[in-house]
């Protein structure tokens, strides 16, 4: 469909409704604390020592369980000091009340933007003509089986070819082109997403992803419905396409991100396939507290600032949309030709327990330690080899490790019923950005935020 330049009626009307709930919410909030403001300080005061003990609880092993009674007993406090004592029920009921309202009739007053992006994001593409699907059957926890993607394959006159133990998936996907495959499938994890769509890229072949693995980060931000993983097979038939960009580190392909120092450790773990919170909740308090060793790790900033020792550092394929580090966000493009790059260094105990406030409050990106940035390439040192989480895949790589991108080099294919748009696009987040593009829709110009 083509794209709109104007809004409808209807959402500028939302915009409109957003907009003023907006202010009736600022208006309500400062004449609650206006009127109580010892109860309001209290509640802050508690809600401080709930994250900090939260903290300790996560990064000590001694007294773990009693910090986190303490932690949860402050949270409580807090929830009662404000309606209790500051008699602010009914202001909350009214608060909750008017941000539904601000939530919904925003994001209403915004729909019609994603809609412009999505047109304006994909082409028509013709069937396959022949359609080749590759399946890890153990990923995701047997979903290929589960699913019957054989049968479901073979129903639309796509080739199917189940991995067996041992077997060369980049192999595999070679032989295929060579056989006359035009599109290439992968229905697995994002690791095997990545070998297959650089065999793909290679050959300028279309690339389906199958989100039959057990996150599926690049389902996720191309826009596949990660629940609907038959009907994810209808990218082989009349489907949208678009280009996307691919990375590399030291050649080798990533379609998410590489994560190095503690969440490289953490990946490295036999028990991360099977449980990764629980994993990482383990792993945490010797990577990240006060004995953690130094990582070793020297990178560069584009201004020329040398980090070193940062205790994490993600480069991703496009930068993500982090506000918080737990589940590393989505990615409002996979097109922009370039990496993005992250990185946290924290000091001493102190700086730990700013950063878990800023994680918990949703603003790593304000934490004085941490540094974002866009590149097309980066270099990394270190003194030994190179710990590193890739795709979720644990590897070591010796330095310098080099990171590349490859703008626009993948033809990916999905159905044309999927959202065919990612959350970060899809959700802009509440912030100035949001406000400035509530106000142009209301005025009825393009509000701009998911292009």
């Amino acid at each position: 469909m083509p794209a709109r330049t104007r809004p409808p009626a209807a959402a500028r009307t939302a915009a409109v409704l957003a907009l003023a709930g907006s202010v009736v919410l600022v208006v309500v909030a400062i004449a609650f604390v206006a009127q109580h403001p010892l109860e309001v300080l209290g509640a802050i005061v508690l809600l401080l020592v709930a994250v900090t003990l939260a903290w300790m609880a996560a990064t000590r092993h001694r007294f773990r369980v009693l910090m986190g009674a303490l932690a949860v007993a402050a949270l409580v406090g807090a929830v009662v000091v404000v309606v209790v004592a500051g008699r602010g029920f009914l202001f909350i009921v009214a608060m909750v009340v008017l941000a539904a309202l601000v939530s919904v009739s925003g994001a209403a007053g915004l729909r019609w933007d994603v809609a412009n992006a999505v047109a304006s994001r994909w082409s028509p593409a013709a069937p396959a003509q022949r359609g080749v699907l590759l399946m890890n059957p153990k990923s995701g926890g047997g979903k290929a089986q589960r699913f019957d993607l054989v049968s479901e394959a073979a129903r639309r006159g796509v080739e199917s070819i189940v991995l067996d133990p041992g077997d060369d998936l980049r192999a595999l996907a070679e032989a295929a082109v060579r056989r006359g495959a035009d599109v290439l499938g992968m229905a697995g994890g994002d690791g095997s997403q990545a070998i297959v769509a650089a065999v793909a890229a290679e050959h300028d072949v279309g690339y389906v992803c199958i989100p039959a693995g057990t996150r599926n980060h690049l389902a996720l931000d191309l826009g596949v419905d990660r629940n609907d993983v038959v009907g994810a097979l209808d990218a082989f038939g009349a489907a949208v396409q678009t280009r996307m960009d691919i990375a590399t580190m030291d050649g080798r392909t990533f379609v998410n991100n590489v994560s190095l120092g503690v969440y490289a450790h953490i990946v490295a773990s036999q028990d991360y396939r099977d449980n990764k919170l629980r994993t990482a909740a383990a792993a945490l308090p010797n990577l990240l507290g006060p004995a953690a060793p130094p990582s070793g790790l020297r990178l560069r900033s584009p201004g020329g600032a040398e980090i070193e020792d940062p205790q994490i550092v993600i480069v991703s394929n496009n930068p993500y949309r982090l506000e918080r580090l737990a589940g590393f966000g989505t990615r409002a493009h996979l097109d922009r030709g370039v990496l993005g790059v992250a990185a946290l260094r924290l000091n001493n105990a102190a700086d730990v327990a700013r950063f878990i406030a800023a994680e918990a409050a949703g603003r790593v990106d304000r934490f004085p330690g941490w540094v974002s940035w866009q590149a097309p390439t980066l270099d990394i040192a270190a003194p030994g080899e190179v710990a590193a989480g890739v795709d979720g895949e644990s590897c070591r790589e010796r330095p310098p490790v080099r990171f590349e991108i490859r703008p626009r080099c993948l033809q990916a294919r999905i159905a044309p019923h999927h959202p065919g748009i990612s959350p970060a696009a899809r959700q802009p987040g509440v912030g100035r950005s949001t406000f400035l593009g509530l106000a142009r829709v209301a005025a009825g110009r393009h509000s701009g935020l998911v292009q």
